[in-house]
């Protein structure tokens, strides 16, 4: 009896674990985007933000800030071309970032993913004409 109560608790708790792959993944499975998500949180999440899936590794501010903490992907907004630069290689200053954390296809979709949902939360700035004289 005690082996069987024993042996469904390690069924429970493996069971919890398995589930926590898409835990925060909130982009249908259906979805084009969703393997792209599912990359972006098992490769990017622990240095970037994006809350769609569950990501928070970008500082909140300046005095909790580490020199891992990438770009917050809510307020910033990417293309696949910048995404693809950026894994290649290693971010944009080529510092911490490591080159070609992912690679192919992953490398695609998370670049599409990416220029899909970034910059959802991104601050509207209202646009001004200016007029510059030529004289």
């Amino acid at each position: 009896m005690k082996a069987a109560a024993i042996s469904m608790l390690l069924l429970v708790c493996a069971a919890a674990v398995g589930a926590c792959g898409s835990q925060g993944v909130s982009v249908a499975t259906t979805s084009p985007y969703h393997r792209g998500a599912v990359l972006f949180r098992d490769h990017c999440s622990g240095c970037h933000t994006l809350s769609v899936v569950g990501a928070q590794g970008s500082a909140t501010s300046i005095s909790n800030r580490v020199k891992t903490n990438g770009p917050n992907f809510n307020i910033r907004k990417e293309n696949p071309e910048q995404v693809l630069y950026a894994i290649r290689n290693g971010g944009f200053s080529g510092a911490i970032m490591p080159e070609n954390i992912v690679v192919g296809q992953e490398a695609k979709q998370i670049a599409e993913f990416l220029a899909a949902y970034s910059g959802k939360s991104a601050q509207k700035v209202p646009a001004t004409n200016i007029t510059l004289s030529t004289k």
